[in-house]
């Protein structure tokens, strides 16, 4: 197949990239990113000679018009977005960018190649914020986004659900919880841990720390959004969680026990304007697929303080 992924030089697109040249060596990937703030291109090294790199946006059609001519494309892998929620309360702006009109970019350019497969990466976000014993969310749970980031993230997986519907383009959506793991932004709550408690710095956690999140290592995520891209089917919305929902000052606390740093460097602080109690996927749409998390919350918490106290220390 002739890839183009996008948003590969961030998070979790970088792993994608790395894990799938290693397994599909006769794919040809492109890789669109325009290298924001949370995005290094060095993640790519280890398949630099592999894989062709664009600087570019995904809501400049033209740019992406031409790259799926002169590459042949055959499917889209679609990571690209803005995800800091407190980012986007601050400015929603550059999250309708790209997770708004960017999409729509990437539709157009589907609508005139219909063969083109579509496959966008969202987050359970979409869905808002759970009360303590509701269910899980499935694919049929109507969406209810709480926050700018959300909002922007729905509004692009309804936009790919009314093109599916209208124009009959090829696409599949996932919905994936919590990730975290090596390349993360250090923005985010796990990095931020490790990085303050390196410096035995106190270590902001909002509320008092009761949140629940069920946190997935990034390697699950794309090998759950790989058996999308082999096995799933066009239309279709797929949901992908570790099953193992963790309050926020528990995830702390592992953290610091890995660390060897105190509890007592936790520090509560005021809790984010309308922070989402809870999130929590049933995970049996990609189950379905024969796919199943491999790490445990153990041993990818050792894995990302590993890389990051390498990253911090040299």
């Amino acid at each position: 197949m002739n890839l183009l992924v996008t948003g590969a030089a961030g998070f979790i697109g970088s792993h994608f990239v790395l894990r799938h040249i290693q397994e599909h060596r006769d794919d040809q990937v492109i890789v669109l990113d325009l290298l924001t703030y949370v995005a290094d291109k060095s993640y790519l090294d280890p398949v630099e000679g592999q894989m062709q790199f664009i600087h570019g946006d995904i809501a400049d059609q033209t740019l992406v018009t031409k790259i799926i001519k002169d590459h042949a494309i055959d499917v889209i892998v679609d990571f690209a977005a803005e995800t800091h929620v407190d980012n986007s309360i601050s400015d929603a702006a550059p999250f309708l960018h790209t997770n708004v009109i960017g999409v729509q970019s990437l539709i157009e350019a589907c609508k005139a190649n219909p063969k083109i497969l579509l496959l966008h990466v969202s987050t359970d976000e979409v869905y808002g914020g759970l009360k303590d014993g509701e269910p899980a969310c499935t694919p049929q749970t109507a969406l209810n986004p709480g926050n700018p980031y959300s909002a922007s993230k729905a509004a692009g997986d309804l936009l790919i659900q009314a093109a599916v519907n209208t124009y009959g383009i090829r696409a599949r959506i996932t919905r994936c919880t919590n990730n975290y793991g090596p390349h993360q932004a250090e923005e985010k709550f796990l990095p931020t841990i490790i990085r303050s408690a390196l410096k035995d710095e106190k270590i902001p956690v909002y509320g008092e720390g009761k949140q629940k999140r069920d946190w997935l290592y990034v390697t699950d995520h794309t090998d759950a959004v790989e058996a999308v891209l082999e096995k799933g089917e066009d239309g279709k919305i797929y949901l992908i969680s570790a099953d193992g929902e963790r309050e926020n000052i528990e995830t702390a606390k592992t953290m610091l026990d890995v660390l060897g740093k105190p509890h007592d460097l936790i520090s509560f602080v005021k809790d984010r304007l309308g922070h989402d109690w809870r999130y929590a996927l049933d995970s049996s749409s990609i189950k379905e697929l024969g796919w199943e998390p491999k790490v445990s919350f153990e041993d990818g918490i050792k894995k990302t303080v590993e890389w990051y106290r390498g990253r911090y220390t040299s």
